[in-house]
């Protein structure tokens, strides 16, 4: 068979392997490379050029490209000193799985058009479901990023409403969601995509531990029905994007039963603790919400991108969004379930792959041994914080991020943050914490040791005016 355009398998096999030769060189000498890129902004895109060439190349030029154009413009997320953000991990069974997704190149939006991508999927979030003591009415898709994840569930809530949303569009003005002020920015996002918009997104104050306040919840719902506006839905969460704060969950499940509201937790970061035994009670109250989100690709070592939606419902999941046109009606009829109904996404890569692989890689005890390596460390980091008088502690620490400051005030928290990253051997972030800028350091990768946290933390307090 002749070869196609672009295709020479010959080509392709040498490369491949020198590609998973270069892979285990970079996972295994990571460590000797600056976390966070150098180059300044155009600099990448000055090196390509304007347009495509018209004859292909070989692959072997574009490998060589790849190393010497764009490596130099990466940010190292799989760096054991990348501190910043949530740090993260692309594990070697995830990065395997990549690569055959990548070559299988499935469609799992039908169960008929790849049984497997759907079936595994399934198993993979019911494997995860149990890890993290979720019951079993939980039902679990796989999306790309808590982004969507939330979105659906939102649409679904609005579903739920009876507000005939989905058919005749809605009022946004009259509706009305709640979250904490802390709450992650793709809530207010998905406010703006479901057409609440911004104002309609209720911000809950919240409390000394940063964690929503429930009489305020409470004061808010009763305030807006008493202006015949329409609450239906509140927004729940475990970690915190700025401190990993958590939710009183069960307390805001128990009014939004009492209300007839929809409740979603928000479990992308802080849900993958609950595979310890020792912190399952992170998501006490969770087994009451409609629905939940949680991202392997944020503390599960999951290559980006794998956000876990689960919900109870999922009738209301489906009837928010399956639209089948008679070019995509099958036979199978309630024997399967077809992935591309409970979302927006006709395309659905074969993610359940990757993240069957890493469970079965790591086995869910050594998951966890590493979790708690991880929460061990952001406790050593605390202690030193709170010994030391030139800095401050600015919230708890309930799993593995550190939020403080310095005591001097913003400027000199900012001027720290400044020159840690400038420096580049380690990568730290900042957030504000009851409008004080923080200094951030988020412990997530596998080969984190804690000889890198304690340099981490040599460099914040050894920075220079």
């Amino acid at each position: 068979m002749p070869e196609r355009p672009g295709e020479n398998l010959s080509e392709f096999a040498q490369v491949a392997h020198q590609a998973v030769d270069w892979a285990c060189q970079y996972l295994a000498q990571v460590r000797d490379r600056p976390v966070l890129s150098a180059v300044a902004p155009g600099e990448i895109r000055s090196h390509l050029p304007a347009s495509a060439p018209s004859a292909g190349e070989p692959l072997e030029a574009l490998f060589a490209d790849f190393e010497r154009i764009v490596l130099p413009g990466i940010t190292n997320w799989n760096h054991p000193r990348f501190f910043a953000y949530f740090a993260n991990t692309g594990s070697t069974s995830g990065i395997l799985a990549e690569l055959l997704i990548a070559t299988l190149n499935v469609n799992a939006m039908l169960w008929r058009t790849s049984p497997a991508a759907t079936e595994v999927e399934e198993v993979a979030c019911n494997w995860l479901r149990q890890a993290m003591g979720l019951p079993s009415d939980f039902f679990g898709l796989i999306n790309d990023t808590a982004s969507s994840s939330t979105l659906y569930a939102l649409a679904a809530a609005r579903e739920a409403a009876g507000l005939s949303a989905r058919s005749q569009g809605v009022d946004g003005r009259r509706l009305r969601l709640y979250t904490s002020a802390e709450a992650h920015s793709s809530v207010e996002k998905a406010g703006i995509v479901l057409g609440i918009g911004q104002h309609g997104v209720r911000k809950v104050p919240v409390d000394e531990k940063m964690r929503l306040e429930v009489s305020e919840l409470k004061r808010m719902l009763a305030e807006d029905r008493a202006l015949g506006l329409q609450p239906f839905a509140v927004v729940a969460t475990v970690g915190t994007t700025s401190t990993t704060s958590i939710d009183p969950v069960a307390a805001i499940a128990d009014i939004c039963e009492r209300e007839e509201l929809w409740l979603h937790v928000d479990a992308a970061y802080g849900g993958a603790a609950a595979v310890l035994p020792s912190h399952r009670h992170v998501l006490a109250g969770a087994d009451r919400a409609d629905s939940l989100v949680m991202n392997p690709h944020k503390w599960l070592f999951t290559p980006m991108d794998c956000s876990v939606l689960y919900c109870r419902r999922p009738d209301v999941l489906k009837s928010a969004f399956s639209l089948v046109p008679d070019y995509l009606t099958t036979s199978e009829g309630d024997e399967v379930r077809n992935l591309m109904d409970y979302g927006t996404s006709l395309g659905r890569r074969f993610r359940g792959l990757k993240l069957w692989f890493v469970l079965r890689a790591f086995g869910l005890e050594g998951a966890a041994r590493v979790i708690s390596s991880h929460v061990a460390m952001a406790k050593e980091l605390e202690s030193w914080v709170r010994a030391d008088a030139d800095f401050e502690l600015l919230a708890p620490v309930p799993f593995s991020t550190v939020c403080f400051a310095h005591r001097e005030g913003d400027a000199r928290t900012k001027a720290i943050v400044e020159a840690v990253n400038q420096d580049a051997t380690v990568f730290i972030s900042h957030t504000r914490v009851r409008d004080r800028y923080a200094i951030r350091i988020s412990i997530g990768n596998l080969a984190t040791s804690l000889d890198d946290v304690r340099l981490a933390w040599q460099k914040v307090r050894t920075a220079p005016n």
